[in-house]
């Protein structure tokens, strides 16, 4: 039975997006209905089957074989995305087995966080999401085809993906991984010698072997940031095949669930019987259980921008009151790095998805009774696969954890509450994840040392000018600013001085990404500095506190609320022509429109 607390949450989240989900459903009858009896004139089809081989071009023209869109993602830059090149060939020669026709309907641009971390590139990440979206929807646009593929894995992809994907949610769709890189350097080893070079205590060849053997082949990186965490996402609501999530790239296994991906698609998209539609899968329930899933496995941070983002292109509205109240029940069970000194491969032999599902379903932690891409109920995706005979067999995953280092039972968690926390207080709200913060930094109360770009973080770090007690208060990183870049190079300072006993913290409108570790860090904070919001008031020197006890965000200072802007002009991008390269001016008109990211930092939505 689910437990009364989620249901409580979830009705409150139902109630909430009654309207907009109504209208949601509107908008996808009325689709289904045009797709169904408009179809497409003479001239449409021969457009649309010209470039096909003969045999594709009868099915499709004859109409009794369903069509299959590829929304792919594939590029070099990606490792995660490279071994996408070969699939479109792949399915199509699946189709075919199953009676179907497929097209690679568009491309979607697809950045590697990667390589642009602390780059001027990485102020046009999370606008590359919305573009996702805009760029699924136009691949989508011809209107000729029964169902849908969506080929990706990284950080902003899947969300863009999903959120294009639900304005065609008369479609079934499924995603389809490509899986995670084996195993390389142990991430504690890479984080260690991060902090060495920081510290000046290890050469940029030493930093560079390190990372070379971390990130070192095809497929997804291996620490539990935010790529991984979508694919998490899409396994525990329903739109992978079971067990899909962490098989690596270039096995025959790896084939086989892409073929039995194809195959549940082509069954679900026959004309007569069109089921489990996209629109009839992302519900105010398995948006639920993705939160659950998000906040038990310790995930990034980023999905409490994107999963409100999603589902409001769903229709529905959640905010991150919800994501703290779910919080309160929903226990940590996995200690993946950076929350852990496991990686994705090991927590798959540990048990994975199928045991992370299993555990959660048997303690009420998850609602069972949701559609998936099989149909009806959870309980399926507690399964995992097995190759036998060149076939996929699917069979009962495990009842215990293969490591309860890794994964525990809900019943004997790592802790009773999961990894999140909304703050509050006087300089606005905002996320912290504390899965992997040690429970004696959860109150840091120091004086505020305020900037306005990661780079003087680091050398004012450099310079040994943070060397005591400090929170970094860094402003002019969100969506309305410069489009919101991960701050993931402080990592590395920040945990440093951790190490040396400092009370240290971040407080900032930017984002962390999914490396999101040991130090406390206040992010995402709302109103932004450029939204006139309150981090614009603080004077260096200012006491700050970060409670992750009682939840709240407090500056200290009589006369705090008092005051006016005090930075006003030191981080607009319109006075900054440092801004108008690397493409960042194309993006200008989406920073005067874009919502906070609570409401998603997109620009398709309104502020809730």
């Amino acid at each position: 039975m689910t437990h009364k607390k989620i249901i409580e949450i979830t009705e409150k989240i139902t109630a909430r997006s009654q309207a907009s989900r109504k209208n949601y459903l509107d908008m996808i009858e009325a689709a289904q209905t045009a797709h169904h009896e408009k179809g497409l004139s003479a001239g449409n089809v021969a457009h649309a089957t010209a470039a096909c081989p003969v045999a594709d071009k009868k099915s499709m023209i004859a109409g009794d074989w369903a069509h299959l869109a590829i929304i792919t993602a594939y590029n070099d830059m990606l490792s995660a995305h490279q071994p996408y090149e070969r699939y479109p060939e792949l399915i199509r020669g699946f189709a075919r087995e199953f009676n179907a026709t497929t097209q690679v309907a568009g491309g979607v641009p697809a950045m590697c966080d990667g390589v642009t971390q602390g780059q001027p590139g990485m102020e046009l990440s999370l606008f590359s999401r919305d573009v996702i979206a805009m760029s699924t929807a136009i691949a989508l646009s011809h209107n000729t085809f029964e169902a849908a593929i969506y080929l990706g894995i990284c950080d902003k992809i899947v969300p863009g993906l999903l959120m294009g994907a639900l304005q065609f949610g008369h479609l079934p769709s499924i995603f389809i991984p490509s899986g995670p890189m084996p195993s390389g350097l142990a991430n504690e080893e890479k984080s260690r010698v991060r902090k060495a070079y920081a510290r000046g205590e290890a050469s940029r060849e030493e930093l560079l072997a390190t990372e070379m053997k971390s990130y070192h082949s095809a497929g997804t990186c291996t620490f539990y940031g935010t790529a991984n965490s979508n694919q998490m996402l899409m396994e525990i609501m329903g739109l992978h095949v079971p067990g899909a999530a962490f098989i690596p790239p270039e096995t025959d296994i790896r084939d086989a669930l892409t073929r039995e991906a194809v195959k549940q698609l082509v069954e679900n998209a026959q004309k007569s019987k069109t089921k489990n539609r996209l629109a009839d899968i992302v519900t105010e329930k398995s948006i639920v259980n993705a939160m659950i899933g998000l906040l038990a496995t310790g995930g990034s941070t980023n999905h409490t921008i994107h999963l409100p983002a999603i589902a409001r292109a769903a229709g529905i509205h959640i905010n991150w009151d919800d994501f703290d109240e779910l919080s309160q029940v929903i226990p940590l069970i996995c200690k993946i790095y950076p929350n852990g000194k496991a990686d994705i491969n090991q927590f798959h032999a540990a048990g994975g998805m199928s045991y992370v599902i299993r555990t959660l379903l048997d303690n009420g932690y998850l609602h069972a009774d949701v559609k998936t891409v099989l149909g009806d109920g959870l309980e399926s995706f507690a399964t995992e696969p097995v190759l036998q005979g060149g076939e996929i067999e699917w069979r009962d995953g495990p009842l215990t954890s293969g490591d309860d280092s890794i994964i525990s039972d809900a019943q004997t968690p790592f802790s009773k509450n999961g990894g999140l926390r909304t703050v509050s207080g006087n300089l606005g709200r905002g996320v912290v994840k504390i899965s992997a913060v040690k429970h004696e930094h959860y109150i840091i109360t120091a004086p505020a040392r305020v900037f306005y770009d990661q780079n003087d973080v680091v050398t004012a770090f450099e310079n040994s000018e943070l060397e005591r007690d400090v929170i970094i208060v860094l402003i002019g990183q969100g969506p309305k600013s410069n489009g919101m870049p991960e701050l993931h190079k402080l990592t590395p300072p920040l945990g440093s001085l951790l190490e040396k006993g400092f009370n240290v913290a971040l407080v900032t409108d930017g984002r962390m990404s999914g490396a999101s570790g040991a130090v406390p860090a206040a992010i995402q904070i709302t109103p932004e500095a450029a939204d006139n919001g309150f981090l614009t008031r603080i004077k260096d020197g200012d006491m700050i506190c970060l409670d992750c006890e009682k939840a709240t965000l407090t500056n200290l200072a009589e006369d705090f609320n008092k005051r006016e802007n005090l930075h006003d002009k030191a981080f607009k991008p319109s006075e900054n022509t440092t801004y108008q390269t690397m493409g960042r001016n194309l993006f200008a008109p989406l920073r005067n429109v874009v919502s906070g990211a609570e409401s998603g930092g997109s620009i398709f939505f309104e502020e809730m």
